[in-house]
């Protein structure tokens, strides 16, 4: 094919598509990997000849139940939803964003949501073709309601959405302003609670209060990032119409299966999450007594931290040479600038970022 056919062939995808950046995910190797918000711990080793044993029972030559029913009494008797509420699942909560997208975005609409917060809203959004608005946080990465009151107002966007806690920040956006947009807004708020398992707070129990608030939840920070699972809830006529820009069988039998298993021990995931917990908080500590850092408090299992007088990009690459891999988020005159985030890992892995990192910004280390 000549170079001018292959040209012409790229300028068919649309130039909205054209101007994204692939979501890239760097390869850890051998290292110690701190940089995906990931539960470290395995299953107790009766777990996973528990669910090898399940597994051996699935036909894995018939479709799964395309409306997950024995996955969504699971999510209701682990206690993570009320009853009764009504559930949709996506891979991931990256597939619920879309759905939602899908659902009220498109030209002419536009979608809010506070930056720094998850990337996927606005990558979503722009695939979708839905204009994003972006309301800066403030210093201190807290909720700028004033400035996000006002931009509802002046945008009267389709759908917010508010990441609680926040992605990449950690912190947990003031309850009542949260409230108080929600009466606001004429579109939806939708509540993005990826981090809920290590937070002291959720809007799912306040769902029948509201009749425009979407919640999102992941099993992916719980300890099943492998199978990529997601479920919302809302009021049923909205889930209906979500519904159907839904892909009919999204969810394999293989991740239902796996799913309704675990919830099954879900005492083993909490259990680790309170570990994860305690582990955040003593890094946090350590973290602030290093000169030159500054580490933002959590409710996720991650910590936010800023580099003072040394640079992010070479604390950054110092860690990669101590075989340490975690997320680069310095962006020049952002809000991010000098930021890097790091994973709560195990206490052995934790240990080696902090012996690292202290070597790196305590001394005048330089990659020359």
């Amino acid at each position: 094919m000549s170079e001018d056919k292959q040209k012409n062939r790229v300028a068919l995808v649309r130039s909205a598509v054209r101007s994204l950046r692939a979501y890239a995910v760097p390869d850890a190797g051998d290292m110690i990997k701190l940089d995906a918000m990931e539960n470290p711990y395995q299953w107790p080793d009766d777990m996973i000849r528990g669910w090898q044993d399940r597994i051996r029972t699935v036909a894995m030559n018939r479709y799964p139940d395309s409306r997950s029913r024995a996955l969504a009494e699971s999510i209701r008797e682990a206690g993570l939803v009320p009853d009764g509420c009504p559930l949709l699942f996506g891979n991931g909560s990256d597939e619920l964003i879309q759905m939602i997208m899908l659902s009220v975005g498109g030209r002419g609409r536009k979608v809010l949501a506070p930056v720094p917060s998850f990337t996927m809203y606005e990558m979503i959004a722009r695939i979708t073709g839905t204009e994003f608005i972006g309301v800066p946080l403030r210093d201190d990465f807290d909720l700028d309601f004033a400035a996000m009151i006002a931009a509802v107002r002046e945008h009267d966007p389709a759908a917010v959405v508010l990441a609680y806690p926040n992605n990449p920040t950690g912190n947990l956006f003031n309850r009542d302003a949260i409230i108080e947009l929600i009466a606001e807004c004429n579109g939806l708020v939708v509540i993005d609670e990826a981090y809920h398992i290590f937070s002291s707070a959720t809007f799912i129990d306040d769902l029948d209060r509201f009749d425009n608030v979407v919640v999102l939840r992941t099993l992916s920070k719980l300890g099943l990032a492998g199978i990529r699972l997601g479920y919302m809830t809302a009021p049923k006529e909205l889930l209906a119409e979500f519904d159907k820009v839904r892909l009919p069988f999204n969810i394999n039998v293989l991740t239902q299966l796996t799913a309704e298993f675990a919830l099954q021990h879900f005492n083993v995931f909490l259990e680790q999450a309170e570990r994860i917990c305690r582990e955040r908080k003593r890094v946090e500590r350590i973290m602030d007594s290093l000169d030159n850092i500054t580490p933002y408090p959590s409710e996720a299992n991650f910590v936010l931290f800023r580099c003072g007088d040394c640079e992010a990009e070479e604390v950054y690459q110092g860690l990669l040479q101590h075989q340490i891999l975690i997320k680069n988020l310095h962006s020049p005159g952002t809000a991010l600038q000098n930021c890097l985030r790091a994973t709560v890992g195990k206490m052995h892995e934790n240990e080696a970022f902090l012996n690292a990192l202290s070597l790196l910004v305590t001394t005048d280390y330089s990659l020359q």
